[in-house]
């Protein structure tokens, strides 16, 4: 490994006071998108809408020549062609997926990495094999504790060069809903989202849908590779182990009401009656409730929520706001059936995950 790359023990770099968004950062932001908040209008997002992250580059995988390796602690190895994946019993189930970093640019002070405000976030139908069905047949071993995905997607972090790895915890990987997923939307998986084959683990931050995968390992010992026991950690000091990233916490999303100044994003809407719409998610427990604010968190009313067939998609709310001349911060915020409720302000790591401060939305009444 080039001796100037930083060791691997080294924590993220946090922004210096007043410091700007790099180029560092731009040309993460460029190569990765966010979900336009308008597209919270749709049931499923459409494909090009969805968020995309790409840690490294996007491979190219040929879907002809794929091979997914399936060993470890099992009775007996496999190696499934994407033709044989296809012709196992399939399942379809709509995720609402989100990265582990929304709302990192948000926070002071702000570390350096992908710098995302609210809209690193999309809901999609995927279709595939249920990771259960593939791992019953291999035949799991008893001293299995993990399972560890590889993708085909390779580079550099902090020094350490790597595949794309990340682990489950063998009851995790059971799930009935955990897919070996080659359809989005109906239709195959595009490049960059993880053709010809990804993991979806409904309820999981983003990190742990492993896209382009390549390898699945049963492992006897807790998976200590860099995706699990250093980056995705909930540390606010250096040296700390941290607390694992796993389950997405509550949040709610207001569709921007109006029209917006092309630069500052700020809303113009009319006197008078605004409808106001969104969608709230939580991968710990259904959302139970929504509220809505209009004077920037002083006062709450509740939204109403619309129907929840699919468990693991976010659910849809509607309130109704009489506007009246002036600027106005409208801020919605989510409560799930744990009781979790989306903080106020930032909830402080250095590495920016797990951010589920409430959204506020900068509105101007002309009159």
């Amino acid at each position: 490994m080039d001796a100037r790359l930083p060791e691997v023990s080294f924590p993220a770099r946090l922004a210096e006071p007043g410091e700007g968004i790099g180029m560092d950062e731009l040309a993460l932001a460029a190569r990765n998108h966010g979900m336009p908040l308008e597209a919270l209008r749709y049931d499923v997002t459409p494909t090009g809408l969805h968020y995309l992250l790409t840690h490294y580059d996007i491979p190219v995988v040929d879907p002809d020549r794929w091979r997914l390796a399936v060993g470890g602690v099992v009775t007996r190895s496999l190696e499934l062609d994407l033709a044989g994946l296809r012709s196992r019993p399939a399942r379809t189930v709509r995720v609402t997926m989100e990265c582990a970093g929304n709302g990192r640019a948000r926070l002071l002070p702000r570390p350096v990495s992908q710098p995302w405000l609210v809209e690193a976030v999309g809901t999609a139908e995927w279709t595939g094999v249920p990771l259960r069905e593939v791992l019953t047949e291999a035949g799991v071993g008893p001293a299995a504790v993990e399972v560890v995905f590889t993708g085909a997607d390779h580079g550099v972090e902090r020094g350490a060069e790597q595949d794309y790895q990340r682990s489950l915890p063998l009851a995790e990987a059971f799930g009935a809903d955990v897919l070996l997923a080659y359809e989005m939307n109906g239709a195959p998986l595009p490049p960059q989202h993880g053709s010809p084959v990804r993991l979806v683990v409904p309820g999981w931050y983003g990190m742990a849908h492993v896209k382009w995968l390549r390898e699945i390992t049963v492992a006897d010992q807790p998976f200590t590779g860099f995706q699990n026991a250093v980056a995705y950690r909930l540390r606010r000091e250096p040296g700390e182990q941290g607390e694992p990233v796993t389950l997405i916490e509550p949040r709610a999303l207001l569709v921007p009401p109006g029209f917006p100044d092309f630069m500052s994003r700020t809303r113009v809407v009319r006197q008078g009656a605004v409808g106001l719409t969104g969608r709230a998610w939580s991968g710990r427990a259904p959302v139970e409730r929504v509220e809505i604010s209009t004077d920037d968190g002083h006062t709450w009313t509740d939204a109403d929520l619309g129907p929840h067939p699919h468990p693991w998609a976010w659910r849809p709310w509607t309130a109704s706001w009489r506007a009246t001349p002036g600027r106005h911060v409208l801020v919605a915020r989510a409560t799930d059936a744990t009781g979790r409720t989306q903080p106020a302000d930032q909830t402080w790591n250095a590495g920016g995950f797990a951010n589920n401060a409430v959204q506020r939305v900068p509105v101007l009444c002309d009159g």
